[in-house]
Formats: structure tokens, C-alpha cells, sequence
């Protein structure tokens, strides 16, 4: 019988990340440093936090800030839209790097993972006939892949729509970050789900999209199967 994965949660400031990874020293380290050095960018370039479009940066910018600032322009959004999935790719590499076989990072709903045994990953739409009831089923080949959420119903982020959910795979963590959010963004109603998937899906580098408005599900491009949950 495989050994069942142990998550911890992990808290500084505003974010909390859960983590699954033998390496959580590492993983943990990784958060602060690159949450300090963005900051102290941010310190420097208000607006790179501001802004809701595409923004150019400072020459001496992170690389934290600039993988942001490559995603927003992908997408046509504000770099911050990417930061929870750059962050969730950043600590979740550390644990590689350091050893260990397999690391999850999941940042409010950003996910960045790499594992050797398969895994569930649960979709929350907060709508009452699909809520808690949906997953996505992915062997470990399927890894290293991000997946990001973003909803105009649900969580703190800003959304310009009211999707229930909008959850975009990519092998780029900060460009999935964004892409979910600017794909929530375009959804108000169901007929927005068709243009929506099609607009994300064409952004290079983009696997996959799944958008949920009203318990009306619309899927394109590369995903793991869906399943129900137990």
C-alpha cells in the first residue's frame, strides 16, 4: 500500500500555503526569501503592485518580478495577477532541488506541483450542484504542471466577472496564475464560457482551461480526466 502524503500548512502575512513535501525546510525558506526580495522591489516600483495591465519593469528587477511581468503581458493583465502561482512554482522547486522526490505547493488556490505517485486535485466552484463534487486525476508523468484557479464569487482577489471558477494548467505557474484570472475576468454569464476558452486556450504556453459558471462546465485544450469525488 502506497504511504498516504502528509500536508502542512504554512502562513506568512497574508498568504497560506499548503505544502506537501519532505523537504518543507526548504520549501518554507524559499517563500520568505522570495516574498522579502519582491517586496523590496515593490518598494522601489509601485506600480508594478498597482497596475492592472501589462507594466515594464525596472532594469535591476528580480526574477520573481520579471517571470510575473512575462506572464501579464501573455495575458493582457496586472503582474500581481501572477504572484500567488510564481510564488507556489518558486518554493516548490526549492524542495526539489534539495532532495526530495515530490513537492505540492498550493497557494490560495495556485497549485505548482511535481510528484512520482498519482494524485486528486479537488475542484471547489462554491455552486451548490457541482461544489465538492468534481477532481481532476493526474498520474505522476502528468507532473511538473501548475494549476490556477480564480473566481469572481469566491476568495479575496479582484475579479472584473462572476465565474464560479476558472482553473488554467500550464508548465508555468505565474502564467497559469494569470491566465485563470483574466479567463474569471471575461466570464459573466454562460454564454461568455465559449469566447473565454478560446481566448485563454490561444495564449501560447497555455495546456489547458476549465470554466464553471452556473453549474454549466466548459473544458478545451490538454487536461487530466475528471472524476468524482469519493
Amino acid at each position: 500500500m502506497s504511504q498516504k502524503r502528509t500536508y502542512r500548512t504554512f502562513t506568512h502575512k497574508e498568504a497560506v500555503f499548503r505544502i506537501s513535501c519532505r523537504e518543507f525546510g526548504a520549501v518554507t525558506a524559499e517563500i520568505l526569501r522570495q516574498r522579502r526580495i519582491l517586496e523590496e522591489y515593490i518598494e522601489r516600483h509601485q506600480d508594478f503592485k498597482r497596475s492592472f495591465e501589462p507594466i515594464e519593469l525596472l532594469s535591476d528587477a528580480p526574477e520573481s518580478a520579471k517571470s510575473m511581468a512575462r506572464a501579464a503581458k501573455l495575458v493582457g493583465v496586472g503582474p500581481m495577477a501572477a504572484v500567488a502561482g510564481a510564488m507556489a512554482q518558486c518554493a516548490a522547486e526549492a524542495g526539489l532541488t534539495a532532495g526530495a522526490p515530490e513537492a505540492i505547493v498550493e497557494n490560495g488556490g495556485d497549485i505548482y506541483l511535481k510528484t512520482v505517485r498519482p494524485v486528486t486535485i479537488a475542484l471547489v466552484t462554491g455552486t451548490a450542484r457541482l461544489g465538492g463534487k468534481l477532481a481532476f486525476a493526474l498520474k505522476g508523468e502528468d507532473t511538473p504542471i501548475a494549476i490556477c484557479s480564480s473566481s469572481g464569487k469566491m476568495g479575496h482577489s479582484a475579479s472584473l466577472g462572476t465565474c464560479d471558477l476558472a482553473t488554467v494548467f500550464a508548465s508555468d505557474a505565474a502564467l497559469a496564475d494569470a491566465a485563470a484570472t483574466q479567463a474569471a475576468n471575461l466570464v459573466r454569464k454562460i454564454g461568455d464560457i465559449d469566447p473565454a476558452l478560446q481566448h485563454i486556450s490561444a495564449i501560447p504556453g497555455i495546456c489547458g482551461v476549465l470554466i464553471v459558471k452556473d453549474d454549466r462546465i466548459g473544458l478545451a485544450g490538454e487536461l487530466p480526466p475528471l472524476v468524482k469525488l469519493r
